[in-house]
């Protein structure tokens, strides 16, 4: 074995190498990936890293920063700023409006109670007294009554919740747990009402007359009608625990059936009630419709001038009637430098005469 030569530069070895293909610009050779570890026999300085070999340019040092976090230039405690692009902001009721709108809540209900009560009992009284068995026949018309109020409230519920009328003074989680609470009521009352009548005296009404459509002995075509609402009341309220197992889109077609439920409620309470002619029950029974009415005409008008302002902003540029169109140059013209070619016609290729 040969001595070693003493003029002869030695080779540091290295402890690992690796090489990428770099695909790009001017980039079209394999180069070497600067090695993370110092070579053999040499230390880097205590609190610095090891520089790359000037040889081997290094990828991971090329590679672009990330950019920093933009600081916050929120004050303090200040309140976050509203998204204005998600819809009506929430801002609530002044505290002093509240307090009034409670104030004449209350004594609107006092006074329709005050002027109702008495003589209400005083009947009551009279035909607990003369005709018990009609007993049930007034109880069953009352919770009629305040089933139909409860599905209507739930129905104008949720038309201005589909709106957005109410995001400005209530929050929608609170909207939407209210609307399907006041549907859960409308069902309950519902079933009371059609459970009352198996005491009524009047007529001989059989849990087969209750359950089956069309089935009943008093007015069977229009009981019949209340009681295909009914079912459908069961399906709207069954569909509220469900959404997530059936998706949105479901529960949003399925939801369309509110509609016939309502106008089945009020057919119902026209014609099969004994009191339909009175003149409270006209006006009990107009006023929801026509705000029903009003509100469903108002979510389409609102919903077909949405989609049409979002087809016009999705038309192309180049399609819309609007914009003048460039003019297209002839082969062998030039096109000044402030004004570019027409991004529709295909590129000139005839010589340009300068």
């Amino acid at each position: 074995m040969l001595p070693p030569d003493p003029n002869r530069t030695p080779q540091t070895p290295l402890r690992s190498r690796s090489f990428v293909r770099e695909i790009g610009p001017g980039m079209d050779r394999p180069s070497v990936r600067a090695p993370m570890l110092t070579p053999l026999g040499t230390r880097a300085p205590v609190g610095q890293a090891a520089a790359p070999p000037a040889a081997m340019p290094s990828v991971a040092m090329s590679s672009p920063a990330l950019p920093l976090a933009r600081p916050s230039l929120a004050r303090p405690g200040a309140a976050p700023r509203p998204n204005r692009a998600a819809g009506p902001t929430y801002r609530g009721l002044p505290k002093w409006l509240r307090y009034v709108l409670w104030v004449v809540a209350a004594l609107a209900i006092g006074a329709v109670i005050g002027a109702t009560a008495p003589t209400a009992l005083m009947r009551l009284g009279a035909v607990a007294a003369l005709q018990p068995g009609l007993l049930a026949w007034y109880t069953a018309r009352t919770l009629g009554f305040l089933a139909y109020l409860v599905v209507a409230g739930s129905v104008l519920y949720g038309l201005l919740l589909s709106t957005k009328i109410l995001d400005a003074i209530a929050h929608r989680p609170v909207s939407f747990a209210l609307h399907k609470d006041l549907a859960v009521v409308g069902f309950v009352l519902a079933i009371l009402h059609a459970t009352v009548l198996l005491a009524d005296q009047s007529f001989a009404f059989t849990p087969r007359a209750i359950l089956v459509p069309f089935a009943s002995p008093y007015a069977a075509v229009w009981v019949g009608i209340g009681q295909l609402t009914f079912y459908g009341l069961a399906v709207i309220t069954a569909s509220f625990y469900v959404r997530r197992q059936i998706g949105q889109r479901a529960w949003r077609l399925l939801h369309y059936l509110t509609f016939l439920v309502f106008i089945g409620a009020i057919g119902h309470g026209v014609m099969a009630g004994s009191d339909a002619g009175a003149a409270w029950a006209f006006w009990l029974y107009l006023v929801p419709g026509a705000t029903a009415v009003f509100l469903l005409v108002y979510r389409i008008v609102i919903s077909v001038a949405a989609h049409m302002s979002g087809s016009e902003s999705d038309r192309p540029v180049a399609m819309s009637p609007l914009i003048a169109r460039a003019p297209t140059p002839f082969p062998g013209d030039r096109v000044p430098s402030g004004r570019p070619a027409s991004p529709l016609e295909p590129p000139i290729q005839g010589p340009t005469y300068d």
